[in-house]
């Protein structure tokens, strides 16, 4: 009983995306995931890709923590989650099931939403990553690279936090001191947005490069929204779509607010803030007005029926041979 006076009501979210969890590797923190999926109560899951690492699956590591990750995100769509996997480059062999529906589960390759009058595009990545299109070989083998440089950070965090210091990341250190990797992801923000310029796109929506963020672009033909989802190796992020806004989601700083209010939520104005949180409430009652009037229209279409088949039978509106006198 007293368990349940701290238990944290989940949170009603109106989209919920995640990526590049890499389930079968070292890196994969499945059981901050397991916490944060099961903090939330989304209408829409996107999973956008690289959620499970068919490059570097292994029989020898996949621990029960990413199974119950994917009993998770089952039980989500059984209990009416709209689950969406969209595919990537590490979880590329399902795209020889793309557009097949489970249930509510549906694979796809690239996905558009239309969310509150405003369109958005959503897709992993990989489609810009040269290395993947012009030698696999070679990104393969950096993701096994990367998979050992995350199994070595572990270690010296372990150490550091024996230590009392604070825990420290060697792939970030590596890629924000290399020349080209920032220039990489400079480049993969920039053509994704340009893309979602010229098709008339409100938010183009990514992971794949590991690197959360959420910002605008602007060119000469027009702006949008560029978001990026990060992982659930190193930044432990996702996106969420609510009252018409988009924030990311710390895992180590959001964890412990269930109701963690972002910089744009603060600013929002008071009435667009209540006719947010109104206006699904005000479409489910007009859906159950108009249910109620085909009902009444039904019951007194019976009632006639009913009336005149009364009528009908009266012994004063039968003829002399026993037939109705209409």
């Amino acid at each position: 009983m007293q368990s349940n006076l701290y238990r944290l009501k989940k949170r009603k979210i109106e989209v919920a995306i995640i990526s590049d969890v890499h389930l079968g590797t070292y890196g994969c923190h499945a059981d901050e995931l397991i916490a944060y999926l099961n903090s939330i109560q989304p209408k829409k899951l996107i999973l956008n890709g690289d959620i499970i690492d068919i490059w570097q699956f292994s029989k020898r590591y996949f621990p029960a923590s990413h199974l119950k990750v994917l009993k998770k995100l089952i039980g989500m769509a059984s209990k009416g989650t709209e689950v969406y996997y969209i595919t990537g480059n590490h979880d590329e062999m399902l795209r020889k099931f793309s557009d097949t529906s489970m249930g509510n589960v549906k694979v796809v390759d690239k996905l558009v939403m239309d969310l509150d009058g405003k369109k958005a595009w959503i897709f992993h990545g990989d489609v810009f990553d040269i290395s993947i299109q012009n030698a696999k070989w070679l990104a393969k083998l950096g993701g096994y690279g990367y998979d050992m440089l995350i199994l070595l950070n572990s270690f010296v965090n372990w150490w550091l936090k024996k230590m009392g210091r604070e825990k420290y990341s060697l792939s970030k250190r590596i890629k924000n001191s290399v020349k080209g990797a920032v220039k990489y992801v400079n480049n993969f923000e920039q053509t994704a947005a340009d893309l979602a310029i010229e098709n008339h796109y409100d938010y183009v929506i990514c992971g794949h490069i590991h690197q959360p963020k959420k910002e605008h672009y602007e060119n000469k033909h027009g702006r949008c929204l560029y978001l990026n989802s990060g992982d659930w190796v190193e930044n432990l992020t996702a996106l969420e779509y609510s009252f018409k806004r988009w924030r990311i989601y710390h895992y180590n700083h959001d964890r412990l607010s269930p109701f963690f209010v972002d910089e744009d939520l603060k600013e929002m104005d008071m009435n667009e803030l209540i006719a947010s949180i109104t206006q699904n409430d005000i479409a489910a009652e007009e859906v159950q007005a108009d249910q109620d009037v085909l009902e009444h229209a039904s019951l007194d279409e019976e009632s006639d029926e009913e009336n005149l088949t009364s009528r009908k039978l009266n012994p004063d509106n039968l003829d002399d041979q026993g037939l109705p006198q209409d």
